[in-house]
């Protein structure tokens, strides 16, 4: 349903071939100037050069197109800087999700939001199809694009169980490639722009009757205090997955235990007073800022230069059509197409090559392919076609593994904070490439810094340092089955000393503790890991320390 919304310039506001309709009093005495925007009035009787009087009116090609926002309302020329305004606008509009999106979502809940953004959408969608005025198409636009929050994503993301989230969050991204096919299907049998954008907004209410079997996120409701509810949907999931809970009431004890939980880390990240946890005080550790602490801010900067730079060429890719391909609609289609395998095989690829060497390939693959481009002998236009496809399809599957891995090298008190902002870079990248594409160098600049941001992947992918390195695979885990955050282990490995006798010692005194750690403080799955040996291990061995050393034994 998105993509015919977010990808509606290609086909709403084209570049349309034009030529300047002469005064009906000028037929005979004027001359149309080459680029079409103006034309030189002679007069028989002087040798001078004439009068250059500015185009008012224009004749536009319809053999591909019968009616267009370009030339229902005359984007070329000096207004044609208004076609790449067009696609900016709804760009613009996303920079408010990241910003009121996860304000809204942790205020009133994810469901009410999602719903809420979806009539939002179906209204601005329709309403553009009845607008007469570009002015009030472009805010419609504007508000169109705020509506368009991640808030389904995420709450996906949370009814998901931690270890299938990384293959759920990739193969999210499928109905994505599909809508783009069916966007370039759609645009190839309806060439009127009030018809098409009618035809692609109305699927968008097949979002509703699913959204009657949805409930809420059941984390929110359980941190919100609302644990009727919450027990209401865990229950209803139970029946619908044939699976059996444990009774109510302990089921009530932990929600307790979570929303308390909760609440404490709540009002440590206001202040960084002494706290007393079972009459044994642990100093609490200071919230880690995206600024402050230089691993993090490292981190921040290099990935908000990564999705500001891939989210150029990915889009770029998607909206440039007409300068690898005579056939728009084939492009697009093709372009979805190979979207597929992108999003398919990047999950059980980071499965078994994990997360830097499949980016790091992606990443140089794409930016080889899209350079070469320029070296090209003309009349080649199927290599064209093969390579631009190629390095959609490399920039697709790193696209995919950056947002996954993003959300793994950020601890979990900045996660939300670190994403925002990388998802802020990302849409202002999308925002002005329009004007890259279409008004400043269109085969170039994007090229150019889809390179430079792979010359500092190298650097991105080490950001974290061993300690982040380490930490990067606990982070899904430690949310999901650990009572303490990772802040808490951050801290601790900070100023942690060499244990003696190393590896061995953390065993002995694991083994040693784990018969008296009750399953309210700490899970059990810790224990049972014992023994397996490798990093994994090493990393839950470093966390279990943590609570006997912070939190004591009792």
């Amino acid at each position: 349903m998105v993509p015919p919304q977010f990808l509606s310039g290609v086909y709403l506001t084209p570049a349309v071939n034009y030529t300047c309709r002469l005064p009906d009093n000028q037929t005979h005495h004027a001359v149309v100037a080459e680029d079409s925007c103006s034309y030189i009035i002679t007069n028989s009787s002087d040798d001078g050069p004439g009068l250059e009087e500015l185009c008012t009116e224009w004749d536009f090609d319809t053999s591909v197109f019968s009616s267009t926002l370009t030339s229902e309302f005359s984007l070329v020329c000096e207004r044609g800087y208004l076609r790449a305004t067009y696609q900016s606008m709804y760009m613009l509009g996303t920079l408010f999700c990241p910003v009121i999106g996860g304000y809204l979502a942790d205020r009133f809940g994810r469901y009410v939001v999602v719903v809420v953004t979806q009539v939002v959408m179906l209204f601005t969608s329709h309403t553009v199809v009845f607008l007469n005025s570009f002015t009030a198409i472009l805010a419609v636009r504007f508000i169109a694009g705020s509506s368009n929050m991640l808030t389904l994503y995420i709450l996906a993301l949370e009814v998901c169980e931690p270890k299938h989230r990384a293959a759920v969050g990739i193969l999210t991204g499928l109905p994505w490639a599909l809508g783009t096919m069916a966007w370039a299907g759609a645009a190839f049998a309806i060439r009127d722009w009030r018809y098409l954008q009618l035809a692609v907004s109305l699927p968008i209410l097949l979002i509703f009757p699913p959204l009657y079997f949805m409930d809420e996120s059941p984390r929110w409701l359980i941190v919100r205090g609302r644990h009727d509810r919450a027990l209401t949907v865990l229950q209803k999931a139970a029946r619908w997955n044939k699976a059996t809970l444990p009774p109510n009431s302990e089921m009530r004890t932990l929600m307790i235990d979570i929303q308390a939980e909760s609440t404490e880390n709540t009002s440590k990240t206001k202040d960084n007073n002494l706290v007393e946890v079972k009459k044994k005080k642990c100093r609490a550790v200071p919230v880690p800022n995206l600024l402050k602490n230089r691993a993090i801010a490292t981190i921040t900067t290099l990935l908000c230069l990564d999705y500001f730079v891939v989210s150029l060429v990915f889009d770029g890719l998607n909206m440039s059509g007409d300068n690898y391909s005579a056939d728009p609609f084939l492009y697009l289609v093709l372009s979805g197409l190979v979207e597929v395998p992108g999003y398919s095989l990047t999950a059980p690829l980071i499965d078994r090559c994990g997360r830097k060497i499949p980016t790091a390939v992606c990443y140089l693959l794409c930016g080889v392919v899209i350079l070469a481009l320029a070296f090209i002998p003309p009349g080649m236009s199927w290599l064209v076609m093969v390579m631009v496809l190629f390095g959609k399809l490399c920039i697709t599957g790193a696209f995919q593994i950056i947002i996954v891995y993003s959300s793994e090298l950020f601890p979990t008190e900045v996660r939300l904070q670190g994403i925002g902002i990388s998802s802020v870079f990302s849409q202002l990248g999308s925002t002005i490439l329009p004007y890259i594409t279409s008004v400043l160098l269109p085969q170039f600049v994007w090229k150019l810094l889809r390179i430079v941001c792979g010359r500092w992947e190298g650097r991105a992918l080490w950001m974290g340092r061993q300690r982040m390195r380490r930490q990067r695979n606990l982070q899904h885990w430690v949310s999901a089955n650990s009572p303490y955050s990772v802040r808490d282990m951050f801290g601790w490995l900070a100023r942690r000393k060499r244990t003696v006798g190393g590896r061995q010692e953390m065993r002995r005194r694991m083994k040693s503790s784990c018969n008296g750690v009750p399953a309210a403080a700490f899970n059990r799955f810790i224990c049972l890991r014992i023994g397996e040996g490798g990093r994994a291990s090493v990393g839950l061995y470093r966390v279990q320390l943590l609570h006997v050393r912070c939190f004591g034994l009792p």
